[in-house]
């Protein structure tokens, strides 16, 4: 999935033209794209101005956007994750019958500071190329180009690999015959004088833009036709009245003229596309004006203001001028006001003004350069998945899945939030093991919202039932009275239920150690049959990407065999939660550069582990900057496939795992999910005792998710 983020600098630049024209400039390459808006900043009610031109111009459907108001509620309140989880949820919509997406993003505005940031994190979580949008005066060259420069900065300059260019447009100072002409800087245009020179101007002082990485991709003339309002869109900005209507959804207004003086000395402003402002008791000028539409000078149109409008048998003289569709307006506001009102009409198109949205479109879509677009879309994109998708895939997955998760720590209050949520959500059905009095005074205590169908049992009415399976699960090495004692756990007897088909998965670890979760697993639903050993994985959420971490809680020093499972275990798993593993093994050396036990150990998993599944991208050893920054693997490694583009990375024993999973959480303040034990027959999952409620709840969503992908491969079997 190709995603381009089209990211305005400032207001007023022609934001939703520029993703037309994008649309339609793919479409010219036979590509058929698709268009999300995530966010809307239009205040009044109705439908999204740039969703309805995008379907009234490519008959094709998109989604509506998360409106403004509770765009700013959840902004305003700290929910951004959820925010941009909702715009990956859109995205997911769009995506299922496109490949390449344009995404509208927020315009910087003077009450909305959070834009910009809202957008970089907005291409993070769609792992989207951002083009920026900007203005152009040939003229002022250094100021256009300063204007990108900044906004570039808070994308991580061209260094990031997401910044893929800038399009100039509306630009000013081009020579009037460009208006017809592609102008892209890569064409016969850079003879002209003012195109070349406003390149250089920007080398000498800005060398980034407008560079191979950061090509100026095209520049959009501004165009007295294309870029005028229609007699129709001022009525509402003077709080006008119709006397004509006339022809006022064709008429634009290329120019506007306050008539002040004597009539004799203002006869020259009468001509074609003017829109004449005078006072209503001007009637020269009511009569001049009917008179030039008699004499076929096609006028915008006649504002008439302040004054009551002329009585009914002046405009009998104008007959003619009303036949010929000269729209006629009033307004109680002074010529002077409205004229000032008029000069600051926005530029940006009605939804109902098809014509100009179609003429911009293909004017703006034959200004960008077709190579760069070419190479764009064709490009090799890295497949990320960014913490915002996989959280959203996360819950869509889990609902989807249906399945029924214990918790054996059924009276602890982040248990019991988590549990309500999930069950709430659809992500899980949820069964409590705890004394349903005690759950509901703690509900009612922390004002929690428990769900009708929220299953809460009491450990005391069920034990005895499990006595018998459970020595039959471990004849020989257990006998009634043990069993019964042991199955005062909680942790055990949800452990039963588990193994007995009951649930579908069990979640532990708010307040029980990882011994006292894992043991109870390892006794009663032991290993599966394709695996010699159980393993962990963590997912971190790194600001741009998750990465996959194993083993970081079970195996203290696995030896190369046992390594090359953990490999293959954690790559298994890193698909099941859709990410393309890139598997690096880790090391203090990469590749032959070092000797020894310890990286002997890893390059022998690595070559049972490329052996034994040959469709995975291994590699290794390599150390961990050699695997995770691009520039390091290319030194280092040259010829690896994963080098410098890991997203799964296994340890070589749990002090390293462990020691460096802490660490990255720590110090880069990363969320980490789980950790998440594969290797069983049936999911069980550990939580830190530190646990938040959002943990627990996407701890469940995981177990959900592992008991559908195990119940699947039997099913194939």
């Amino acid at each position: 999935m190709k995603t381009i983020l089209v990211v305005p600098t400032a207001e007023g630049v022609g934001l939703t033209s520029a993703c037309l024209g994008l649309i339609y400039a793919l479409e010219c390459q036979g590509i058929k794209a698709g268009f999300l808006k995530p966010f809307s900043q239009e205040r009044q009610n109705g439908p999204d101005r740039s969703n309805a031109l995008y379907q009234h111009l490519f008959k094709s459907e998109t989604v509506e956007p998360i409106n403004y108001e509770e765009l700013t509620r959840q902004w305003q309140s700290g929910q951004r994750d959820e925010l941009l989880e909702q715009a990956v949820h859109l995205h997911r919509q769009i995506s299922k019958t496109h490949d390449v997406i344009i995404v509208e993003g927020l315009v910087p505005t003077a009450q909305d500071g959070f834009s910009n940031e809202l957008n970089a994190a907005l291409a993070q979580a769609l792992n989207a190329k951002v083009l920026f949008v900007s203005q152009a005066d040939l003229n002022h060259a250094l100021h256009s180009a300063s204007i990108v420069d900044h906004q570039l900065r808070q994308f991580g300059g061209t260094a990031s690999s997401r910044t893929s260019g800038i399009l100039f447009m509306r630009t000013r100072g081009l020579p009037e015959e460009s208006a017809q002409i592609p102008v892209t800087l890569n064409t016969n245009l850079r003879l002209v004088k003012e195109i070349t020179e406003f390149e250089s101007q920007i080398k000498r002082n800005f060398p980034e833009i407008g560079s191979a990485s950061f090509p100026i991709v095209g520049m959009v003339p501004f165009s007295n036709t294309l870029s005028v309002p229609r007699v129709s869109d001022l009525a509402t900005q003077i709080h006008a009245s119709w006397i004509n209507r006339g022809k006022a959804e064709k008429r634009r207004v290329l120019h506007s003229s306050l008539m002040s003086a004597n009539i004799n000395h203002e006869l020259n402003k009468f001509i074609a596309g003017e829109l004449i402002i005078s006072s209503a008791d001007r009637i020269d000028v009511l009569l001049a004006s009917s008179l030039a539409v008699s004499n076929g000078i096609p006028l915008a149109g006649l504002v008439l203001c302040e004054y009551p409008q002329p009585q009914q048998y002046i405009f009998d003289f104008c007959q003619n001028a009303v036949k010929h569709g000269l729209p006629i307006l009033h307004t109680s506001m002074s010529p002077l006001d409205a004229a000032q009102r008029l000069k600051y009409q926005h530029n940006e198109i009605p939804v109902d003004d098809i014509e100009r949205a179609t003429q911009v479109t293909r004017f703006v879509a034959s200004h960008i350069d077709p190579e760069w677009l070419s190479q764009l879309v064709n490009g090799d994109y890295s497949a990320r998945l960014s913490p915002s998708a996989f959280r959203h895939e996360l819950v869509q997955k889990s609902i989807s899945a249906h399945k029924r998760i214990v918790l054996p720590e059924g009276d602890e209050p982040r248990t019991i939030q988590a549990a309500a949520i999930c069950q709430a959500r659809g992500i899980a059905q949820c069964v409590l093991l705890a004394k349903p009095e005690a759950v509901i005074e703690i509900a009612k205590a922390r004002n929690i919202d428990l769900p009708n169908d929220l299953e809460i049992i009491d450990p005391d009415l069920i034990r005895d039932q499990y006595i018998d399976a459970m020595v039959e699960l471990r004849k020989g090495k257990i006998n009634q009275l043990q069993a019964k004692e042991q199955l005062q756990d909680t942790v055990v007897l949800g452990t039963m239920m588990l193994a007995l088909d009951q649930v579908d998965g069990l979640v532990s670890g708010a307040v029980h150690t990882t011994a006292n979760t894992v043991r109870p697993a390892f006794q009663l639903i032991k290993t599966a049959p394709e695996y010699s050993l159980v393993s962990s994985v963590f997912f971190m959420l790194l600001p741009d990407e998750v990465y996959v971490y194993g083993d970081c809680a079970i195996n203290p020093d696995p030896d190369a065999q046992q390594l090359a499972e953990i490999a293959i275990q954690s790559a298994d798993s890193a698909k099941a939660f859709g990410i393309e593993p890139r598997i690096a093994m880790i090391s203090y050396s990469t590749g032959s550069s070092g000797t020894g036990a310890d990286v002997d150990k890893v390059r022998e998993a690595t070559q049972i582990a490329q052996q034994r599944r040959p469709d995975l991208l291994i590699d290794g050893p390599l150390q961990y900057d050699a695997a995770s920054v691009e520039s390091v693997g290319r030194s280092k490694a040259p010829d690896s496939a994963v080098a410098g583009r890991a997203n799964v990375f296994i340890f070589p024993d749990l002090n390293t795992g462990n020691t460096t999973y802490k660490a990255v959480q720590r110090a880069a303040n990363v969320i980490s999910v789980g950790p998440m034990l594969q290797g069983l027959n049936k999911p069980v999952n550990d939580l830190s005792r530190g646990a938040l409620v959002d943990d627990i709840v996407f701890t469940i969503a995981l177990t959900a998710i592992q008991a559908e992908q195990q119940a699947q491969s039997i099913q194939n079997k």
